[in-house]
């Protein structure tokens, strides 16, 4: 086979257009829950924390009249993403455990006999196979 049907058949697998569509589904997901978070969820916070914009908090180490020299912390800039990754987390788990519930469930399959339950069918197979 040529390069171009390689890649082809490697393109059109199933498993590779799942990835490529979750990743920008994905994407977009991530843009909409940064906007939940920074424009409808903080503004409350803040307003609730005394007008406190997480976004801007930072401790700073050196500070400098030029502010592109000045090095700090923005420990805001962090709160604001772990609150963004939570949001996201929780959303997964609530997409994942009602797609859990809407898939049929499939029959499980019967535990296998313990050991000693099949020596026993074993034995009784067997004493019924010998003559009277």
């Amino acid at each position: 086979m040529s390069f171009a049907k390689d890649f082809k058949a490697f393109i059109m697998r199933g498993n590779v257009v799942d990835l490529a569509v979750a990743v920008v589904i994905g994407g977009a997901f991530g843009k909409i829950v940064t906007s939940l978070v920074s424009d409808i969820i903080m503004p409350p916070i803040g307003w609730i924390t005394g007008g406190i914009d997480f976004s801007k908090l930072k401790y700073i180490i050196q500070d400098s009249p030029d502010p592109k020299k000045i090095v700090s912390i923005n420990y805001g800039a962090f709160i604001n993403t772990v609150i963004t990754f939570l949001i996201i987390a929780l959303a997964i788990f609530v997409v994942i455990k009602l797609l859990e519930r809407a898939m049929p469930k499939k029959p499980e399959a019967p535990a296998a006999p313990p050991p000693d339950v099949m020596l026993l069918t074993e034995i009784r197979d067997l004493l019924k196979q010998q003559p009277r």
